[in-house]
């Protein structure tokens, strides 16, 4: 059983939340193979960025175990870089979770936590030099979707979390899994503009 935790905060950007949720929700709607949970300091409503009500079935103390942390971005991270509770906490994840994903400025906080020390890694455009002045030790690629590098993954701006949480599908379930979650979603993007 792999177990996925998506991470709620007040001033969350609602698709870098729920964009990740919608495939991995849609895999283990498919097979018995995925537990997905919603978590955040404490359970109870979130207040996402575009004023989205959201609810986080469990707080930091009762999440229990899982193999994949997602860090979403948005306004509210802002606070999380000086947070240093926040950031020890992300520090005691990463010792204890095989894989730590974010989506858009995520990074910039598992940057401020130091989790991405000499690491390849990428965020949102518009915070590309924010990741880079955070750690200047960070290979910051500009132009992917996202960025494996074993066990930490980090993707670029709210729609690219989309695709890098197909990606896990594949590395932890394979292709044919994610094929069937692509075809289930209906996401093969051709952007009208």
């Amino acid at each position: 059983m792999t177990r996925i935790g998506i991470l709620l905060f007040d001033g969350v950007e609602e698709l870098d939340a729920v964009g990740p949720w919608e495939m991995f929700g849609v895999w283990a709607n498919q097979s018995s193979e995925t537990e997905l949970v919603t978590f955040a300091a404490e359970a109870g409503p979130i207040r996402a960025s575009k004023g989205l009500t959201v609810h986080a079935d469990r707080g930091f103390g009762d999440v229990g175990r899982l193999d994949v942390l997602v860090y979403p971005g948005g306004r509210g991270t802002r606070a999380h870089l000086e947070d240093e509770s926040r950031l020890a906490w992300l520090r005691l994840q990463r010792d204890q979770v095989p894989i730590m994903a974010s989506v858009c400025t995520g990074s910039l906080v598992f940057a401020a936590a130091g989790l991405l020390a000499g690491r390849p890694a990428t965020t949102h455009w518009g915070s590309l030099e924010h990741l880079a002045r955070l750690d200047p030790t960070i290979d910051v690629r500009r132009d992917e979707r996202y960025v494996d590098d074993g066990d930490i993954v980090t993707s670029a701006g709210v729609s690219a979390g989309i695709d890098m949480a197909l990606h896990l599908v594949v590395r932890l379930a394979g292709a044919d899994r994610a094929r069937q979650v692509r075809r289930t979603m209906q996401y093969d993007p051709e952007p009208p503009v």
